[in-house]
């Protein structure tokens, strides 16, 4: 879902308000969506009740991650794309962590065990 989100965005972006907007959301689309990817692979490495501890751990590194990596894909785009329209490079990156964070809310049957 967050992928088509980064499509979605560039798409409306690129044709509302020109090609710059349109490829600088897509950067911020990426970067969320890249940090969320990176996330996902560290924390959810483990499973059972005699992981405890290693998920515990796993989640720590992998939001530490996700936050580091999240500051230097920012930090690569500021510095090697030009031009860049940072509204749009933000309102990606928003976007797209928004669907993330509400897509339990968007799902009808969600199991609550």
């Amino acid at each position: 879902m967050q992928a088509m989100v980064v499509v979605a965005t560039a798409v409306s972006c690129g044709l509302v308000f020109g090609m710059v907007a349109g490829y600088s959301a897509l950067c911020g689309g990426l970067i969320a969506l890249s940090a969320n990817v990176y996330f996902a692979y560290k924390a959810f490495r483990y499973f059972g009740a005699r992981s405890t501890r290693a998920i515990i751990q796993s989640f720590w590194s992998g939001e530490m991650g996700k936050q580091i990596l999240a500051a230097a894909l920012f930090a690569l785009v500021f510095v090697g794309v030009k031009p860049l329209e940072p509204i749009a490079l933000f309102a990606g990156y928003l976007l797209v962590l928004g669907v993330g964070a509400s897509a339990l809310l968007l799902m009808k049957n969600n199991p609550k065990h």
